[in-house]
């Protein structure tokens, strides 16, 4: 049934008709939208996974050459060396723009462009599997930080995707059959009041007719 609201006009007709027609180019646009971005989201995804698993590979990696370094070294001699870093790495954040979800972009910068500067320490009284480690853990940096962007930016687009779908399915299953059904209404009503109006048309014309004749039969005429 339509709204009580609705005023059964030819302006409110039009009205209806032209939100009917944004409301189904909307919805056009937004299924686009959606299905754009779930093909993203599941690249995005296919990434992540492929990242994460040579992440923490590289990690594992890392941590055994860790360990083989304590076991060759004292751990006196390890702290010391890993005491005082020499490198510094500076994170810029920014983000971009993808279908309107901001996505976060990591990038860094080292304080000095000498890639031995990761090495604090000297290399006389230390094992080649501590620099094993720690050239293993600067390699897995850029990794790292685009780990980061891929997981923010999948929480991100698996937001906006259910967000855009609960648009999607309130035009495609409530206002739009809601505008065509008060849009039937209208119609509707208005050819009725058009057929009342002709009716009461033909019997004032009958009316007339009538009283015409009668006035001719009493000689009015």
């Amino acid at each position: 049934m339509a709204k009580a609201q609705i005023n059964p006009t030819r302006m409110e007709l039009t009205k209806l008709k032209k939100k009917l027609t944004t409301a189904v180019r909307g919805h056009k646009l937004l299924k686009d939208k959606r299905d754009e971005l779930m093909r993203q989201f599941l690249d995005l995804v296919r990434e992540n996974k492929a990242l994460r698993e040579k992440v923490e590979t590289n990690i594992a990696a890392a941590n055994k050459n860790f360990c083989l370094a304590r076991a060759g070294m004292d751990d006196e001699v390890v702290n010391v060396a890993l005491m005082a870093p020499k490198q510094e790495v500076y994170l810029e954040a920014s983000t971009k723009n993808v279908m309107s979800v901001d996505i976060p972009v990591f990038d860094y910068k080292t304080k000095t462009p000498d890639a031995n500067d990761i090495y604090s320490y000297g290399f006389a009284f230390t094992s080649s599997d501590l620099d094993d480690a720690v050239s293993s853990l600067q390699d897995i940096l850029p990794d790292m930080l685009r780990l980061a962007e891929c997981e923010k930016a999948c929480q991100l687009m698996a937001a906006e995707i259910e967000k855009t779908r609960r648009r999607v399915n309130a035009l495609e299953h409530v206002m739009i059959p809601e505008m065509r059904h008060n849009i039937k209404y209208i119609k509707m009503k208005l050819d009725e009041n058009e057929r009342s109006t002709q009716v009461r048309l033909m019997k004032v014309k009958d009316m007339m007719l009538e009283q015409a004749h009668q006035y001719k039969e009493k000689g009015y005429y």
